[in-house]
C-alpha cells in the first residue's frame, strides 16, 4: 500500500496512520523511551519507524486474530529498539568536536627522540663538574644529599652546580627553556 491509496472502508492510509498515532503513540513512545535509556530523539525516531512498518504491512493491522494492534506495534517497536542498540554497539562510539578539542595531544616517539638528541648534545657542552651533577640529580634521580655524598662535595655546591648547569642549558637550548625550570 502506498500513501494516498484508498482503503476498502473509504479512509486514506494517512488517516489510518494518524489514528494509530493518536491511539497508540504515547504508550509506544513511553516503551521506546525506556528502551533508549531516556534518549527522546531516538525514541521518537523509533516511533516513526514503527508506524512506517505498520503502514507497509496493513495486513498485520487488519488481522482478525487481534483485539488490538497495540501488541503488534509494541513488538515491532521493541525489536527496532533492540536492533538500533545492537547497531550502535557494533560500531565505535562517535566522538564530538568538543571532546577532540579537550583531548590531550601526545607527541610521537620521533619527536621525543629528536629532543633527546638535542639535550644530549647540549649536555656535552657543559663542564665535567656541571655534567656530573646533572646526570646524578636529573637523569639518575639522586637527591642532593646523595649526589653530594657520591661526588664528595657539600650539598650547597651540588645545588649551585645544578643551577648553573640548567642556566647554561637554557642558553644552548632556547626552545626548551620552559622544560628546564
Amino acid at each position: 500500500m502506498t500513501a494516498g491509496t484508498t482503503l476498502t472502508n473509504g479512509t486514506t492510509a494517512e488517516h489510518e496512520l494518524a489514528a494509530l498515532q493518536r491511539e497508540h503513540g504515547r504508550p509506544l513512545f513511553a516503551l521506546l523511551l525506556r528502551l533508549c535509556d531516556g534518549d527522546r530523539q531516538r525514541a521518537e525516531d523509533l516511533v516513526q519507524e514503527t508506524l512506517v512498518r505498520a503502514w507497509q504491512h496493513p495486513e498485520a493491522l487488519r488481522a482478525d486474530d487481534f483485539d488490538s494492534v497495540r501488541p503488534w506495534l509494541m513488538t515491532v517497536g521493541r525489536r527496532l529498539a533492540i536492533d538500533a542498540r545492537r547497531a550502535r554497539q557494533a560500531r565505535p562510539a562517535e566522538v564530538g568536536d568538543a571532546i577532540l578539542e579537550n583531548a590531550r595531544v601526545i607527541s610521537d616517539h620521533a619527536e621525543r627522540a629528536a629532543e633527546m638528541l638535542d639535550v644530549r648534545e647540549a649536555v656535552k657542552t657543559l663542564t665535567p663538574e656541571h655534567r656530573e651533577v646533572l646526570v646524578l640529580v636529573y637523569f639518575q634521580g639522586a637527591s642532593v644529599a646523595e649526589a653530594a655524598e657520591t661526588l664528595g662535595i657539600p650539598p650547597g655546591t651540588v645545588k649551585s652546580r645544578a643551577y648553573y648547569a640548567l642556566r647554561a642549558l637554557r642558553r644552548v637550548l632556547p626552545g626548551y627553556a620552559a622544560d628546564l625550570r
